[in-house]
């Protein structure tokens, strides 16, 4: 990759150096399991043995059945050369995953996901879990595709609405997790990061961290849950959902206002995301009306809405 491309990771990484939890980890894998036996599972955009990615997969590594865990850091300064990591299960029969029964390999670049030698790391994955920076978030979906990839990642919501992003959605390539609906998350960061805003702070154990609003897990592993049905139980009317000035469709604020009665085009928001099933809804666009303009009622723009039909 060029240097300058090298430079702008080590940036975005110093900028979003954020470390997921290990609870918000638990939580999300838990419905998962079927996708992991004998797959080979890459954390590529974390501090390596660090983070709760290699905690969680490293402990579960017998009971997932996994082939390999491959975990990646990745040098801050320049100079510097990233490490991997790879553990293949328990081999002193402590059910520890310890520091010696990790193969530890120098890397000749820094270890950003998108080098050749990270992209060489993904193509020898089954499956990448992780937590990529916010800033290259639609470069890492991007890479995840080109490399056809099954992922399981976290970003902020309003990533539904990026180009990149929203056409996978529609076409069923891509959609949301399970146990992230609303509300913010604490992250950890290091040492050193400045804990200016409101909701920073330290935690029992002595470590700083931060709260990120709108928080979401990413994914094109299949679940449960994506195929339940939202429970409808308003009928339309029109006062209460006005038609767009730009558009055939009728606004719908709140995704549990969504009229069961009406078969035509309906704007909501982004956050019925949480609750789309493909076999119940089919989305047609994003934000604009006919005129490419964002849609309007009353010459007044809403929030973002994705226009989606019952089926």
């Amino acid at each position: 990759m060029a240097k300058n491309s090298n430079l702008h990771n080590a940036k975005a990484a110093k900028n979003d150096e954020f470390y997921t939890q290990l609870s918000d980890i638990e939580k999300e894998l838990k419905f998962y399991k079927q996708h992991f036996a004998g797959k080979k599972v890459l954390c590529n955009c974390n501090d390596a043995l660090h983070t709760g990615f290699a905690t969680y997969f490293s402990l579960q590594f017998e009971l997932l059945g996994l082939k390999e865990l491959i975990c990646t850091s990745f040098a801050m300064n320049e100079g510097e050369h990233g490490v991997v990591y790879r553990y293949k299960g328990d081999k002193n029969g402590n059910r520890i995953p310890d520091i010696e029964e990790w193969e530890q390999t120098p890397m000749e670049g820094n270890g950003g996901f998108n080098t050749p030698e990270g992209l060489a790391l993904i193509d020898e994955a089954d499956i990448v879990v992780t937590n990529p920076p916010f800033s290259l978030f639609r470069e890492f979906i991007a890479t995840m595709m080109e490399h056809d990839k099954k992922f399981l990642v976290l970003g902020n919501v309003n990533a539904v609405s990026y180009k990149e992003v929203f056409p996978l959605i529609k076409e069923n390539k891509l959609w949301l997790g399970v146990s992230i609906t609303s509300g913010d998350r604490a992250f950890n960061v290091p040492d050193d990061y400045p804990l200016e805003a409101a909701g920073c702070g330290v935690d029992d154990n002595g470590k700083p961290f931060i709260r990120v609003k709108g928080v979401r897990w990413f994914t094109n592993l299949d679940h449960k849950k994506r195929h339940e049905e939202l429970i409808l139980y308003k009928k339309y009317n029109e006062e209460e959902f006005p038609k767009y000035d730009n558009y055939n469709a009728i606004n719908v604020d709140k995704t549990c206002d969504i009229p069961l009665d009406y078969k035509g085009i309906m704007g909501v928001p982004i956050t019925f995301m949480d609750k789309y099933c493909p076999e119940q809804f089919e989305i047609i666009k994003f934000r604009k009306g006919d005129d490419d303009k964002d849609l309007s009622v009353n010459g007044k723009c809403p929030y973002f809405r994705i226009l989606i039909k019952s089926k």
